[in-house]
């Protein structure tokens, strides 16, 4: 039988290897590259979850395609929830990660309290339907940067199950633990509830 195809609105290539990873031969994920779809899609919600719906309906209103899109925030308690919803651009529109990073650590500088989360809203729509799948995971921000695989803030975000950032873990060990990892796994067993 032949894999589902359904497209993943985004061109992230990190973001991309991990869903295809986790997707393993199920799934055909398709990038917005591969359907034609070079767009700046908007991100003005004020939630995560708002704007993975933004940019589902953006590609199922323009492209016709079922499909689902992810947000995701870094919550970093004594930030006030900072970076949040604003994670990709805390440090400005260039949505440089290494400037990201840095501006976080700045931020927290003479901070005790270095609790933060992950959290990932994906929405999927199928059709006239959209569903939303939540996933999250609790840790700290390190003092430093550590580790080098991973993408955005792995670097400084210590997983709270493995005492580790997520860029000094295997992307395999990552996935099995993380935000995204989390919540794709809950749009996959949805997927595969439906009848072919």
């Amino acid at each position: 039988m032949s894999p589902r195809e359904i497209v993943f609105a985004s061109n992230n290539a990190h973001k991309l290897s991990e869903i295809r990873q986790l997707a393993g031969a199920r799934f055909r994920i398709l990038s917005l590259a591969d359907i034609g779809c070079h767009d700046d899609i908007p991100e003005t919600a004020d939630t995560l979850a708002g704007n993975s719906l933004i940019k589902a309906r953006w590609i199922k209103d323009k492209y016709g395609y079922d499909c689902f899109a992810d947000d995701t925030g870094l919550i970093v308690e004594s930030l006030g929830g900072a970076p949040g919803v604003k994670s990709a651009r805390y440090a400005g529109e260039a949505c440089d990660p290494q400037a990201n990073m840095a501006l976080l650590l700045r931020n927290m500088e003479e901070v005790a309290d270095r609790r933060a989360a992950f959290e990932t809203v994906i929405t999927l729509i199928m059709g006239d339907e959209v569903h939303q799948f939540t996933g999250r995971v609790e840790g700290e921000i390190a003092l430093r940067p550590d580790g080098n695989s991973g993408f955005g803030y792995d670097p400084v975000f210590i997983a709270a199950e493995t005492g580790l950032t997520f860029a000094s873990m295997t992307s395999e060990a990552k996935n099995a633990i993380s935000h995204r990892g989390r919540a794709t796994r809950l749009l996959f067993e949805y997927l595969d509830s439906l009848p072919d």
